[in-house]
C-alpha cells in the first residue's frame, strides 16, 4: 500500500519537505496539488524530514498538495526498443515517439562487484590519430575531457559516436543548448549512427532534477546492454552542469556548502557515476568519456579537480584539438604495446619530436636564428599539427601508423630520430624522400 500525506510543511522553488516514515533516499513519489500530477525524488533525509525535488517544478505546489510514496527509485523501461530513440531525462520520449512500458529497471543502483570486474585489456578504436596513437582508448576506461566553454567538446563526442568501435552509444546531456541538442540528433541520424545509440536529453529550459538523473538513468541502461555481452560506450556532456545543479540544488535546501560552493559530497557523486565503467568477466564492457568543462580554463576547479583524482586519465581540448602535453591515458599500455609492433614507438618518437617544435616555435617568436635542425622541426610541426592533431582526420590505427613513419621519413634522417636500428629497418618508408640509415 503506498503511503499518501496530506501536508507540505515547506516549499522552496523546486524542493518540498514534509514529515514522513519509511521512505527511502532517492524514492520517487506523487504530488498532486491543483495544477496536476508530477514525479518527485527523495534527496534528503533527516529524522523524519524528507525533502523532494519536484520534476516539474514547484510551481502550483501548495501546502495541502497530496504527495503518493511510491516505494521504489527512479525506473527507466529497458529493451531493444530504446535504440534510435530520444528521451528526456526522466526518460519520456522527446522524438515524438511512443512512450516504452516493461522491463523496467532501477536507476541509479550501486556499482559492479569487482570480482565480476577483469582487467581492461580491448582498444575502443576512435579513428581519431590523436586518441588511438597517442592517448589510447581501453574498453571499461572512464576519462573526462576537460575544456574550456568555447571549445568544441560537443562536436569531438559526435565524431566519436559516429566512429567508435563499439556495439552501443548512450548519449547522455546535460544543460545543452537547443541548438546543441539538434546537432547531435541529426548527426547521427544522418550518418546512420542513431540505430545503434540512445540519446537522453535534458536542455538548459528542462527542469533542474532532470540534469540530476541524466547520467543514471544513462548508466542503468549502458549496464543492461553490457550485461547482455554488448559492449557499451557512454558519451556524458557535460558534467560540469551537473555538478551545477547539485549546487543549485543543495543552495535551495540550505546546506552548508563546500568549495565555491559545491556539496561536501561532490566527489562521492561524481565517483558513484564513473565507477560504472566495468568490463565483465563474462559479458560485455561500459566505458564513458565525459566531457568536462572547467570555468575560466581553471583545472583547480572543484569539478575537474575532483574528476582527475576519479578518472584514469583525462584528454585535454585546446584550441580545437587534444592537446598532446598533458591529456593521458592511464590504461593505454595496456593495449597499445598489442595493437602493433611500433605502436609505442611511433607514440613516443613522435610526442619527443613535437616538443622540440614547440621550443622551436618559442625561440623562433623570440627572433632567435633558426638552426637547420630548427627548420626541420618546424616542417615536423606543421605537418604533425594538420595531419595528426586535426581532429577532422579519421583514418584507422594501422594508417595513422604509417602516416606517422612518412612524416618522420619526410621530415628527418632516420638516425635523427633515435629509434632503434632494427625497428628502422623493419618500419622506415623505403620510398622515403630522405636517405636512411641502411
Amino acid at each position: 500500500m503506498h503511503k499518501l500525506y496530506h501536508r507540505v510543511e515547506k516549499i522552496a522553488g523546486n524542493v518540498i519537505t514534509l514529515h514522513a516514515e519509511g521512505v527511502k533516499y532517492r524514492e520517487l513519489a506523487e504530488v498532486t496539488s491543483r495544477t496536476g500530477t508530477s514525479l518527485a525524488q527523495v534527496i534528503r533525509l533527516h529524522n523524519n524530514e524528507v525533502s523532494l525535488q519536484v520534476f516539474a517544478g514547484g510551481r502550483g505546489v501548495a501546502t495541502d498538495a497530496q504527495v503518493r510514496f511510491l516505494a521504489h527509485p527512479m525506473q527507466i523501461p529497458f529493451s531493444d526498443a530504446l535504440l534510435g530513440r530520444v528521451f528526456t531525462g526522466a526518460g519520456i520520449p522527446r522524438d515524438k515517439g511512443p512512450q516504452l512500458h516493461g522491463g523496467e529497471v532501477n536507476i541509479g543502483g550501486p556499482s559492479v562487484n569487482p570480482a565480476k570486474r577483469i582487467v581492461p585489456r580491448n582498444m575502443v578504436r576512435t579513428g581519431i590519430p590523436m586518441i588511438d596513437i597517442f592517448n589510447t582508448l581501453v574498453e571499461s576506461q572512464k576519462l573526462p575531457i576537460f575544456a574550456r566553454a568555447g571549445e568544441p567538446y560537443n562536436a569531438l563526442l559526435a565524431r566519436i559516436a559516429l566512429q567508435a568501435e563499439v556495439d552501443i552509444i548512450i548519449l547522455g546531456s546535460m544543460g545543452l543548448k537547443h541548438d546543441d541538442y539538434l546537432y547531435f540528433r541529426d548527426t547521427l541520424e544522418e550518418s546512420g549512427a542513431l540505430s545503434r545509440s540512445v540519446m537522453f536529453v535534458h536542455t538548459a529550459a528542462d527542469p533542474i532534477v532532470e540534469c540530476l538523473l541524466v547520467p543514471d538513468v544513462s548508466l542503468a541502461v549502458a549496464e543492461q546492454f553490457a550485461l547482455q555481452g554488448k559492449r557499451v560506450l557512454v558519451l556524458l556532456t557535460d558534467m560540469t552542469n551537473f555538478a551545477d545543479a547539485m549546487k543549485e540544488i543543495a543552495i535551495t535546501m540550505e546546506q552548508i556548502p563546500s568549495n565555491r560552493g559545491y556539496p561536501g559530497d561532490l566527489y562521492s557523486q561524481l565517483a558513484s557515476r564513473y565507477e560504472k565503467a566495468v568490463d565483465f568477466d563474462s559479458a560485455g564492457s561500459i566505458t564513458i568519456l565525459a566531457a568536462t568543462t572547467m570555468p575560466g580554463d581553471d583545472v583547480t576547479h572543484p569539478v575537474p579537480d575532483n574528476t582527475g583524482y576519479i578518472t584514469e586519465g583525462q584528454f585535454y581540448l585546446r584550441g580545437g584539438r587534444i592537446e598532446p602535453f598533458g591529456s593521458l591515458s592511464r590504461l593505454k599500455q595496456q593495449v597499445n604495446g598489442r595493437t602493433r609492433k611500433d605502436h609505442r614507438t611511433i607514440m613516443d618518437t613522435m610526442i619527443k619530436l613535437f616538443a622540440g617544435y614547440r621550443e622551436t616555435m618559442e625561440k623562433q617568436t623570440m627572433g632567435f636564428r633558426m638552426s637547420t635542425w630548427d627548420k626541420k622541426l618546424l616542417k615536423y610541426g606543421a605537418r604533425f599539427e594538420k595531419e595528426m592533431m586535426d581532429l577532422s582526420v579519421n583514418i584507422p590505427l594501422e594508417q595513422a601508423l604509417d602516416l606517422g613513419w612518412q612524416i618522420l621519413a619526410d621530415c628527418f634522417e632516420p638516425i635523427e630520430t633515435g629509434i632503434n636500428s632494427a625497428t628502422l629497418e623493419q618500419f622506415w618508408p623505403k620510398t622515403a624522400s630522405s636517405e636512411t640509415a641502411h
